[in-house]
């Protein structure tokens, strides 16, 4: 089990800020902005580049997810990123998307 599959289970604790059917969203342990939040499927989807086709739906219903929460945590401006792979800065194998604000982003960012 990944880390996120154990979170989504609740054998480990997180902050969670919001919740539904296909998602779980939770405050990053090691956050890079005042606000850092993840989103993450609770369909078990190791990386972006190995989505399918049955996948839009729940890849779709995240990004609408990181709106919603990031309106929820008052943010006017931010980021949502999704590291693919090691080099990409991937440390948790099932995809997730970063909702990252709270302070003035940079760019390029790395």
């Amino acid at each position: 089990m990944t880390l996120f599959e154990k979170i989504i289970a609740r054998k480990i604790p997180a902050d969670i800020v919001y919740e539904d059917d296909r998602t779980i969203a939770f405050r990053d342990v090691n956050p890079q902005a005042p606000t850092h939040v993840l989103v993450v499927p609770k369909q078990v989807i190791p990386r972006l580049d190995t989505a399918g086709e049955g996948d839009v739906a729940v890849l779709g219903h995240c990004m609408l997810v990181a709106g919603k929460v990031a309106t929820q945590l008052g943010l006017g401006s931010y980021r949502v990123v999704i590291n693919n792979g090691e080099d990409a800065g991937q440390t948790v194998f099932h995809l997730h998307l970063h909702i990252l604000g709270g302070r003035k982003l940079g760019w390029p960012p790395g």
